[in-house]
């Protein structure tokens, strides 16, 4: 009996200081992708499927933060089916998210489904950026959509991508609205180097 007693005090310190769920929810999406067909257009859209539970909701529609939290797993899905985890992985490097963006345009219920559909759009000499929708089952409508720039720590896209593909990947245009964003995050970079004195250090 002490034995199940002293598991129990372990699962409860384990799930009082980890988000537990976020981890094996994680793996679980990394095993299914290892076995699906991979994808070897990088820029490719793929599509996971959801649906709006309990837990995912305040006042019977989806948490602002269910989406952000639902995105990081489409993206684990997205980069271990194009390759671009395992080439990260050869080069020794890693990658993080730097910034995000997302509006929402209608709220998604208890109970509906929904698709998730994520693509690399572009990328530059230090970061990818992806676009990825949230698309209900119920009419098709977007629902929410949302900006992320995925900076590549100790390596470039550059490299991810011909270590990937053997050959070099020319880069897509940027789209207007994605430029807006990057021009205000560079904006924003500036004005907060110049409130903590950085740039007068930098002269």
């Amino acid at each position: 009996m002490w034995w199940l007693l002293w598991v129990l005090v372990a699962l409860v310190t384990l799930f009082s200081c980890l988000d537990v769920w976020y981890f094996l929810r994680a793996a679980a999406v990394l095993i299914r992708a290892w076995f699906q067909t991979p994808v070897w257009d990088v820029t490719a859209e793929q599509v996971l499927g959801g649906r709006v539970l309990p837990r995912d909701i305040d006042m019977c529609h989806m948490n602002n933060a269910r989406y952000l939290r639902e995105c990081d797993f489409a993206r684990f899905s997205l980069y271990m089916r194009n390759g671009v985890l395992k080439a990260v992985r050869a080069l020794g490097a890693s990658m993080v998210v730097g910034a995000t963006t997302i509006r929402y345009r209608r709220a998604l219920c208890i109970g509906e489904g929904f698709q998730l559909r994520s693509r690399i759009v572009t990328w530059d000499e230090k970061s990818f950026f992806l676009e990825q929708r949230f698309v209900s089952t119920k009419d098709g409508l977007v629902c929410a959509v949302m900006y992320c720039r995925q900076n590549v720590v100790r390596g470039s896209p550059d490299k991810i991508l011909q270590h990937l593909c053997k050959r070099k990947i020319t880069c897509p245009e940027f789209p207007e609205d994605l430029q807006h964003w990057i021009n205000y995050i560079s904006a924003s970079s500036q004005a907060l180097r110049a409130e903590s004195g950085l740039e007068k250090k930098d002269e």
